[in-house]
């Protein structure tokens, strides 16, 4: 089997994996699928780091700064507004605009891709400090009150568009939650094949020959970097509306740290492993720490061990390169 075999293989994988999904509220309860909804919420938050770490290699260790900041601007919109649009548009819009700035200091300032991985974390604590330390006046924004270190409460859940009364239930949030998934995967597929997609390879491969050849690498990896960062602010948003609850944890260090796990355990070089790797591992640590059998941070420091020792390159390289190899002549 060739590796475009394997690849056309990979997508069928997708395709069953996605018609599965649709049709699992068939079969589950309504708490089942609230516990689903966010393992798809965070595999939309990975797969950003697909986006950014596997296509353009910049390794971004902060990206949940733009899923914390895009959760908090929902929640604090929404609160004041209670327009759904307007929440969701203006999240994503300042997650975009993080990113852009972040992005544009770094790339363009030529810090190589170790300092972009300490600055993004960094940011990400910063943020974190400095709203655990808010408190009366100083954490209320409007009507909205950031909480402190004890988290936002009551955040409304995602409505439709013109009737702000109808408001998404646990169905709806699942399949919004699935679609944006899935949409996300295909948008990274689809610039895999595309020009830009082909031009963003090359500078990620040999930066140097592609500027030598007339590219301007750094626009090519500040537009990915905030492409990532919008998938990333879109999965914070949902992460809100799913919990009705908001807390600084989403810029903490052990959270900034497991998409890089989920990461390293699908395999970056597809959207289809960061994915699988945030669904597995969460289920994972989910079923221990119900059980109570480990704690969860020295289980997804175990599994951050054992892929780096055994499987450096991740669950669907590794079989990629089992499949070609057994199935060549």
């Amino acid at each position: 089997m060739t590796d475009t075999a394997f690849r056309k293989l990979e997508l069928a994988f997708a395709a069953l994996a996605a018609a599965m999904f649709m049709v699992l509220p068939v079969f589950t309860g309504e708490g089942s699928l609230l516990s689903v909804t966010v393992f798809l919420i965070l595999a939309l938050l990975s797969i950003s780091m697909s986006l950014v770490w596997g296509m353009a290699g910049i390794f971004s260790f902060g990206q949940t700064v733009f899923f914390g900041i895009a959760a908090y601007a929902y929640s604090v919109i929404m609160i004041n507004t209670d327009n759904t649009l307007l929440s969701v548009g203006a999240a994503v819009a300042i997650a975009c605009a993080v990113a852009l700035a972040i992005g544009y200091f770094t790339i363009y300032g030529r810090v190589s891709d170790l300092y972009i991985a300490v600055i993004t974390l960094a940011v990400s604590l910063l943020i974190y400090q400095y709203i655990n330390t808010l408190s009366g006046d100083a954490a209320r924004i409007g009507a909205a009150n950031l909480g402190g270190y004890t988290g936002m409460p009551g955040v409304p859940p995602l409505s439709m568009p013109g009737d702000p009364t109808l408001y998404a239930d646990v169905y709806g949030m699942y399949f919004i939650s699935l679609g944006a998934l899935i949409a996300a995967f295909t948008g990274i597929r689809l610039l895999e094949r595309s020009v830009f997609g082909q031009s963003v390879i090359a500078v990620r491969e040999n930066e140097l020959r592609a500027e030598l050849l007339g590219y301007d690498s750094r626009f090519y990896r500040l537009v990915v970097f905030v492409a990532g960062g919008a998938i990333a602010g879109f999965a914070g948003v949902l992460y809100a509306a799913w919990g009705g609850f908001i807390e600084p944890s989403v810029f903490s260090l052990a959270f900034a740290a497991q998409p890089i796990i989920w990461t390293v355990a699908g395999g970056v070089a597809s959207p289809i492993g960061p994915a699988l790797g945030s669904l597995l591992v969460q289920s994972l640590t989910t079923w221990l720490g119900a059980r109570q059998i480990a704690d969860n941070n020295i289980v997804l420091g175990l599994i951050f061990i054992a892929f780096v020792l055994f499987v450096p390159q991740g669950l669907v390289p590794a079989i990629r390169r089992l499949v070609v190899r057994e199935t060549s002549p």
